[in-house]
């Protein structure tokens, strides 16, 4: 299982949420071992570790089903970004090998996804709020802005924490090609006296 600095970490991702999220995968003291449970809860991947077999919600990092339910995952800073910046700050970074299946892993299965006005495999209530369901947000802690407001301020900067967006990153989720989709952009926030909380 994945390490950093000695740390036993799962890095995770949900298309259909577009959430990269990294986790320290002790509970208790334990380190578990993750994998997919192939279900979803609220448009969202439902992960399981095999040590108890409990199912945990991707975007919370919570057990919601069997032993550890209740449970709350350590979230570690995680970003996305384009493989050109990341060559740029990383020469010698290391890159995991695709894996040598008969899979196109640059294929989007979800065309169109983040242009919808609702989920199409999700069927609740709408959300409390006037947040549309497929809004994308940046969260920090108990924190969360919408991106539409980045794109329109290019900068925000509240409670000692400043949000910037740059061009060149490409929606995961918008055409079948996934290096063809619109751009996003890369978020990039930092905390008080500029540390970097989740951007490179």
């Amino acid at each position: 299982m994945t390490r950093l600095g000695g740390m036993p970490i799962a890095i995770t991702f949900c298309p259909l949420f577009n959430s990269g999220i990294t986790f320290d995968r002790r509970v208790s003291g334990k380190a578990l071992s993750f994998g997919v449970t192939g279900k979803r809860r609220n448009s969202d991947m439902i992960m399981n570790d095999r040590e108890t077999q409990s199912w945990w919600q991707q975007a919370e990092g919570r057990g919601i089903v069997v032993e550890l339910t209740g449970q709350d995952l350590d979230t570690l800073p995680t970003w996305m970004e384009i493989w050109t910046e990341f060559k740029a700050r990383n020469p010698d970074g290391l890159v995991m090998a695709q894996p040598t299946t008969n899979h196109d892993y640059g294929r989007n299965p979800y065309m169109g996804y983040d242009s919808l006005q609702r989920p199409f495999l999700y069927s609740g209530e709408e959300p409390p709020h006037d947040i549309p369901s497929l809004a994308s947000v940046v969260s920090v802690g108990t924190q969360a802005w919408r991106v539409t407001r980045l794109r329109e301020d290019g900068a925000v900067t509240e409670n000692e924490i400043t949000l910037t967006l740059s061009a060149g990153k490409a929606s995961a989720l918008d055409t079948s090609d996934m290096g063809e989709g619109r751009d996003v952009g890369t978020i990039c926030v930092r905390g008080a006296q500029g540390r970097d909380l989740t951007g490179p």
